[in-house]
């Protein structure tokens, strides 16, 4: 009789539920949805669901139903209608303004229950939803020539506090050269740097004329450590900015030591998307020289060391350009802004941006105010962007900066750290800047260097092909199984079928984003996962040759077909394992679910069939033959 312990059958029938149970929420259609998601100190209540559905009446769009659920607001619509999904989303910004972030996005229609003991169906990737992937790649070069400037600030500091006589400090080809008066200063000054600025590497330089020189070079391993924190504050603010244009689940992670990918499912502008993504917007808030004519100023080109010649958004009457004349120094930055938010001017009703200061930056902005009420004061917008060219068939990178006064009025009284900024064209103009104000400025410039783009149709597409790919493929398996082993190629049949169902299940439960190149890993884990069932039926087949009985033979299979499955399988796992930890995108992605597929594939090929074999032989005292290919009908021993 052949043997097969009750906990086994205990296990097989445990796991293949739970199996059944988690992959079945992949199997629920999701519906169109807004989501609402209470931003800054704004709140998810009653009175906001109230305010949504009287948006939505007002706006005479349909809705299935509103549904608050903690800090989330969740508007669902029938499925189908993502026309009026994107319509609702733009009245509803309208309609809440800057405090609360709508996005698009789609709803689950798991039933609750499932929910509660964690099955939901797998998050798909944009190659099958729809969306906008960019890689960007990190320029940390301002940010080093910034840190020198620090050091440099530093060492300056550092000499003057000692009392050591030093000519000067800056940059030179490998860093920074200090250059001083003679060789005791030299060695004075070494080894107050070297005790006072751990983070730079000094040593005597070459002699230039009558000075001695330092050179000072920032060490590797704080060079490392600043390239880490600059990819790692743009990281956070690319989540700010993204979590405030109202993308619903974008994925923003680090690729290796300079890029960064972004996913935005949903989001089809790439133009406002890559604006609000790559650049680096600010105000600046100068004095307006009244001593001087800034037409004079634009005609002649002859300006103050201490002024700047600027120019007014708007135009004169004659079409052009109004020059202005500024102070250079900045009253405020954008760096000394701890919050911004559009709202309309109380008085005007025009675009306005409501700006609140850090302490430092509300000092700076009372004692201005308090020295010049009536006078002017101007608003400098700045933004930079970063541009890709090809130039004689290479790809040069730059940045492009656009700098213009959007306001300037008279100061009417002594204010310090909250204010408002008018002057701007549109309320989505006041919105675009207030939310990357809010969001911070990049610690440096990045570049899209990749950019996809895949519409909503094209997903639906790519999911029908995938779904087309895995039946066919599952449905050729499953034939020739069934015509070559006969009643084992049936049992291998349904444990091949139980394969898939897991595979989704543990998918499903890690979170494992589903991509094509996932669909291409189960298709690929299927027709792997037949090669156990194919070496068990051919060493049964062998044992039936050489006069074994038909139950020593299915026990025998199992048992020395088990070595060579293990040994392929190990195989498979290490390389499935390095595509997973070496490998990153779509790559990754794939190695993940040929890891699943490998596992899962172990237990149903070799497990499973054992249990549903015995059940079908096990309890038969005399077995003439086994039904596994031609000419094994009856056992040969018989």
């Amino acid at each position: 009789m052949n043997d097969f312990p009750r906990w086994k059958y205990a296990i097989v029938a445990v796991v293949l539920l739970l199996g059944i149970l988690y992959g079945l929420p992949n199997m629920f259609v999701q519906q169109p949805a807004v989501q609402i998601t209470a931003n800054h100190e704004a709140t998810v209540d009653q009175a906001l669901k109230d305010q949504v559905q009287g948006a939505l009446e007002k706006a005479k769009l349909s809705f299935q139903s509103i549904d608050l659920n903690g800090r989330q607001l969740l508007v669902r619509f029938p499925f189908g209608a993502t026309e009026q999904q994107s319509t609702a989303q733009e009245a509803l910004r309208t309609e809440l303004g800057d405090k609360y972030v709508v996005a698009l996005n789609l709803a689950s229609t798991v039933p609750g229950w499932m929910r509660a003991i964690g099955a939901r169906e797998m998050p798909k990737g944009l190659d099958l939803q729809g969306g906008v992937h960019f890689l960007m790649e990190v320029d940390d070069k301002d940010v080093m020539e910034k840190q020198l400037q620090r050091y440099a600030d530093d060492i300056r500091s550092t000499l003057r506090d000692k009392n050591i006589r030093y000519q000067s400090v800056g940059r030179g080809a490998q860093g920074l050269v200090v250059q001083l008066r003679s060789a005791e200063d030299r060695d004075a000054a070494l080894a107050v740097i070297q005790s006072q600025v751990p983070d730079v590497a000094v040593a005597n330089g070459a002699q230039v004329g009558d000075a001695y020189t330092l050179n000072a070079s920032v060490k590797p391993e704080k060079i490392t450590e600043i390239a880490q924190n600059t990819i790692r504050q743009n990281v956070a603010t690319l989540n700010n900015r993204i979590n405030a244009l109202g993308v619903a689940e974008p994925l923003i992670q680090q690729q290796g030591d300079t890029r960064i990918a972004v996913e935005l499912p949903g989001v089809q502008d790439t133009a406002d998307a890559k604006r609000i993504l790559g650049a680096t917007a600010t105000l600046e808030y100068h004095a307006v020289d009244e001593n001087a004519s800034a037409l004079d100023a634009e005609k002649t080109g002859q300006i103050s060391p201490d002024d700047k010649l600027y120019y007014r958004r708007e135009r004169g009457v004659d079409g052009k350009p109004i020059p202005v004349l500024l102070k250079k120094k900045v009253i405020v930055s954008g760096d000394e802004m701890v919050d911004a938010s559009s709202a309309p001017d109380p008085q005007s009703g025009l675009p306005a941006v409501s700006v609140v200061l850090n302490a430092t930056g509300g000092r700076k902005m009372l004692d201005f105010t308090t020295q010049n009420v009536g006078k002017p004061m101007a608003v400098v917008y700045k933004e930079t962007m970063p541009e890709v060219k090809i130039v004689d068939g290479k790809e040069v990178r730059s940045s492009k900066t656009t700098e213009e006064v959007i306001n300037a009025a008279t100061v009417n009284g002594v204010f310090s750290n909250r204010f408002l900024t008018t002057g701007l064209g549109s309320n989505k103009e006041a919105s675009d800047l207030a939310l990357m104000l809010r969001a911070g400025s990049l610690a440096a410039p990045v570049v899209i260097v990749e950019e996809r783009v895949i519409g909503p149709s094209m997903g639906v597409d790519n999911i029908n092909k995938g779904v087309k790919a895995v039946i066919i493929g599952l449905a050729a398996v499953l034939v020739f199984m069934a015509l070559y082993y006969w009643l084992f190629g049936l049992i291998a049949d349904i444990a091949l079928f139980f394969n898939l169902v897991l595979l989704l299940a543990v998918m499903s439960a890690v979170g494992v984003t589903l991509t094509m190149p996932g669909i291409a890993g189960i298709v690929l884990t299927l027709g792997m996962a037949i090669d156990a069932n194919v070496l068990i039926c051919e060493r049964i087949r062998e044992e039936l040759r050489n006069g074994s009985t038909p139950l020593a033979a299915i026990r025998a299979g199992y048992d020395k077909a088990w070595a060579t499955i293990l040994d392929a399988n190990v195989t498979h796992l290490l390389a499935a394992l390095a595509l997973m930890t070496l490998g990153s995108g779509a790559i990754r992605g794939f190695g993940v679910t040929l890891f699943i597929g490998i596992l899962t594939s172990m237990f149903t090929s070799v497990t499973v069939t054992h249990a549903i074999t015995n059940l079908v032989h096990g309890g038969r005292k005399k077995l003439k033959g086994l039904s596994i290919g031609s000419g094994y009908v009856a056992a040969a021993a018989a």
